[in-house]
């Protein structure tokens, strides 16, 4: 594609180019005279660079520079540029750093996107294809961490969950609530976790990467920003296990009824005898398994990561509730005590007034976890049939 069409494109759908920098004399100078091959449209957030970016952005007349007096992060530094883009009138804004790992002839693989995509409330992430790429092996093993905890958070499967290569809908945007701790690289991630929460579509574009050791000046802290962001996906893993994914399945029943819901989301889910089979295995085995307090996180996460049905998973793990307890503790611990060749002679009762856990730690932890895999294997193989047998009801005859 020309320059022109690009140029037109971006025109045409009020979209610009926020570029934050820090210190990064050596490379600014070259990524602006790129982008502006494009577009005169720039803004950029000179985040308190402490050496000569000023005197470089002195050079550039016909952009906008946003000074800040001090450093405070990347994260920062593209919510000021995108709120500033807004105030101007324009509805995307496309980012890249300033360390020249990005080139800007890839502008062009956005506005196309943009322009030839039906759903114009898109997010357009440039895929760096770290896994052939010519990249430092800590950046390609970091992507691939951040995207694996990017689908437990949110089920959504990217190639490249780290590039900050990207075309935001800045306008769309606009109304997402944004944590203000998110001042560094993090903000890359929640940008994305929230706006695929609020119905934006999350795509993915090919673009060139380099990683010149000599001109490039990275500021990311592999300890401290590793560190951030994994406490940002714990965050987003427990909102969706505790609000997204309960809240999606409530308003389902809501809008359903009861027992459409049974059976169209329980029974007659699309998914596949041996799916759902699976689905209560792993209910029964966490419900029935020693780790009270956390059975419903730990299975509605293990349900999303391995795409079991959420439903029937999260149903059999209450297995174990609360007027239950007692009697899968008795239970657990006749077969822990079976196992070690003990004799038991405990009752309900026994189990409800004086029990000693620590006492008999040994034989309820054995006994749990054997109750809990038999059982699972035994209610995993008897819902299998029941489903397969319901499947076969369901399917018309060809005779």
């Amino acid at each position: 594609m020309d320059h022109k069409t690009t140029t037109l494109q971006l025109k045409q759908y009020k979209c610009c180019v926020v570029i934050p920098t820090y210190n990064n004399p050596k490379t600014l100078a070259k990524v602006l005279d790129g982008v502006l091959k494009f577009t005169d449209d720039i803004i950029v957030v000179n985040d308190g660079s402490s050496d000569s970016t000023s005197e470089i952005l002195a050079r550039y007349p016909q952009i906008i520079t946003i000074n800040k007096a001090k450093n405070t992060g990347k994260g920062s530094a593209l919510k000021i540029g995108f709120k500033h883009a807004v105030s101007l009138g324009f509805e995307y804004a496309i980012t890249l750093d300033s360390d020249g790992q990005h080139f800007p002839k890839d502008i062009p693989q956005f506005a196309t996107a943009l322009n030839t995509s039906e759903n114009k409330n898109i997010l357009i992430i440039g895929d760096r294809n770290m896994n052939e790429a010519d990249v430092f092996a800590q950046s390609a093993k970091g992507n691939r961490v951040s995207t694996f905890w990017m689908y437990a958070a949110t089920g959504l499967r990217l190639r490249d969950s780290q590039s900050g290569f990207r075309l935001y809908p800045i306008k769309s945007m606009d109304d997402i609530r944004f944590m203000t701790a998110t001042k560094k690289f993090e903000f890359e991630i929640e940008a994305i976790v929230k706006s695929y929460w609020s119905g934006i579509e999350i795509i993915h574009v090919p673009i060139d990467v380099l990683y010149d050791p000599v001109e490039r000046v990275s500021h990311f802290r592999p300890f401290m920003d590793i560190a951030r962001m994994v406490v940002l996906y714990t965050w987003f893993l427990l909102v969706r296990l505790f609000y997204i994914t309960p809240g999606h399945l409530f308003r389902k029943l809501k809008s359903k009824g009861f027992k459409r819901f049974f059976i169209e989301d329980f029974l007659r889910h699309q998914d596949s005898p041996k799916k759902k089979a699976l689905s209560i295995a792993l209910g029964v085995f966490l419900g029935l398994s020693p780790l009270w307090g956390f059975h419903t996180v730990i299975v509605l996460f293990l349900a999303i990561l391995f795409r079991l049905n959420k439903v029937i998973a999260f149903a059999f793990s209450n297995i174990s509730l609360p007027p239950f307890i007692p009697f899968v503790l008795l239970i657990s611990l006749q077969v822990g005590h079976w196992v070690l060749g003990i004799e038991s002679n405990y009752t309900i009762d026994d189990i409800r007034e004086n029990f000693d856990m620590v006492q008999h730690l040994k034989s309820y932890l054995i006994g749990s976890i054997t109750l809990s895999t038999v059982s699972a294997l035994v209610f995993g193989i008897i819902g299998y049939i029941i489903f397969k047998v319901l499947d076969r009801k369901k399917t018309p005859s060809n005779g």
